[in-house]
C-alpha cells in the first residue's frame, strides 16, 4: 500500500511516499480503507523533530485520525464492524496511508449526512476545544481569547465559546480575511498574531486558548484578568521560554492560572459520547466544519508547506 513517512526530520521535504505492508489488525483492532486523513498541527510539530525526546524516529509513518470503511477485524472484535463507515484515530501514526488500524475503541460509526473530511477535520480538534473549555471553567459571559484560531481547534472553540454564551469572543490571526471569517463563525474581536486589536477590545480575558505556545506565550498570561485561566493545548509555534512562569508568579495577587491540556487524559466513554454528539451537530448544520483544501495522499509535502507557512484555514484532508 501506498503510505508517507518522514525520511528525515526538518522542513516537508523530508517526507516520501513509500510503499508498506497493508497492515494485519491486532487483537482489538480493525482495519480500515481510508478515504480521508486528517493533516493535523501534531504531525508538522513530529515532521519537524520536535519530540524526538519522545521516541519518534525517521521513518515513522504520520498520521492520527482516518475516516473510511472497516475491511477487516482482528481477534475478539465483533465481524458487524467490516462494511461501516468510520471515524478513527490511530494514535500518532499510522495514518497517511492507504489501509490503517485502530483500536475499535478509538473507532466511531459516522452519521449520514457527515463526509469523510468534515469526520476528520472536527473528530480530533473538536474534543480538544470542547474540553480545554472545559477546564479553564468557562461561564456564559466571560470574556475569551482564542490565540491561533484560524487552525481546526480554533475554529471550534471560536464556535463552542460563542454558542456557550461569552460576553465576547477575541481571536489572533494574521489577516483581515481570516479575521472576517472568523467572526461569521462567531468571533467579535480580531486581534494579530501579537493580540494587538481595535480600541474596543477588551483590555484583558477571563480565558486564553492557546494552540501556538512559541515565544510570545508570555505576552499573552499579561492579558488575563484577575482569576483568568489559561489552557495551552498545542505547540505548532514552538515551546515557550523556560522561564515564562515568572509571568504567572510576577502576577500573584491576580490568582491566575495555566495549565496544558491533551485529549489523552478524557476517559475514552467521555471522548466517544462528546465526539459523536458534535458529529450529530456537524451532520445537522449546527456545528460547521472549515477543510482548507482536500489533496492526494501523495502531495502531504504540499500540505505540509502549505501548512508551514501559514495558508491554511481549517485543516487539509488528504486522499488516498
Amino acid at each position: 500500500m501506498k503510505a508517507v513517512v518522514i525520511r528525515e526530520f526538518g522542513n516537508p521535504d523530508g517526507l516520501e511516499v513509500v510503499d508498506l505492508p497493508v497492515p494485519v489488525p491486532a487483537p482489538g483492532q480493525v482495519r480500515i480503507t481510508t478515504e480521508a486523513i486528517g493533516v493535523g498541527g501534531v504531525d508538522a510539530v513530529i515532521r519537524r523533530g520536535t519530540l524526538a525526546a519522545y521516541g519518534f524516529r525517521e521513518g515513522h509513518l504520520l498520521g492520527s485520525e482516518v475516516a473510511g470503511e472497516v475491511t477487516a477485524v482482528g481477534e475478539g472484535v465483533d465481524a458487524s464492524w467490516v462494511g461501516r463507515r468510520v471515524w478513527a484515530f490511530t494514535g500518532l501514526s499510522g495514518g497517511y496511508a492507504e489501509q490503517a488500524v485502530a483500536s475499535v475503541e478509538d473507532v466511531l460509526v459516522l452519521p449520514d449526512g457527515l463526509t469523510g473530511a468534515d469526520a476528520v477535520t472536527l473528530g480530533g480538534s473538536g474534543v480538544v476545544a470542547h474540553f480545554a473549555l472545559d477546564r479553564a471553567r468557562f461561564a456564559p459571559g466571560e470574556t475569551v481569547l482564542v490565540r491561533g484560531a484560524a487552525g481546526s481547534i480554533g475554529i471550534t472553540a471560536v464556535q463552542l465559546a460563542a454558542k456557550g454564551g461569552a460576553g465576547a469572543v477575541a481571536v489572533t490571526t494574521s489577516s483581515a480575511e481570516r479575521g472576517s471569517r472568523l467572526r461569521d463563525l462567531g468571533a467579535t474581536h480580531v486581534l494579530d498574531r501579537s493580540g494587538e486589536g481595535g480600541s474596543d477590545t477588551p483590555a484583558g480575558f477571563d480565558v486564553v486558548i492557546d494552540v501556538v505556545g512559541g515565544p510570545q506565550l508570555p505576552l499573552f498570561l499579561d492579558k488575563l484578568n484577575a482569576n483568568g485561566r489559561y489552557v495551552a493545548v498545542g505547540v505548532v509555534g514552538g515551546q515557550p521560554p523556560a522561564d515564562f512562569g515568572t509571568r504567572l508568579m510576577d502576577a500573584f495577587r491576580k490568582s491566575l492560572s495555566f495549565a496544558t491540556f491533551s485529549s489523552d487524559t478524557v476517559l475514552g466513554s467521555v471522548r466517544r459520547a462528546v465526539r459523536s454528539s458534535q458529529f450529530a451537530d456537524a451532520a445537522h448544520g449546527d456545528l460547521r466544519t472549515v477543510v482548507h483544501e482536500v489533496l492526494p495522499l501523495d502531495r502531504a509535502v504540499l500540505a505540509h508547506r502549505d501548512m508551514d507557512a501559514g495558508k491554511v484555514f481549517g485543516r487539509v484532508v488528504l486522499t488516498p
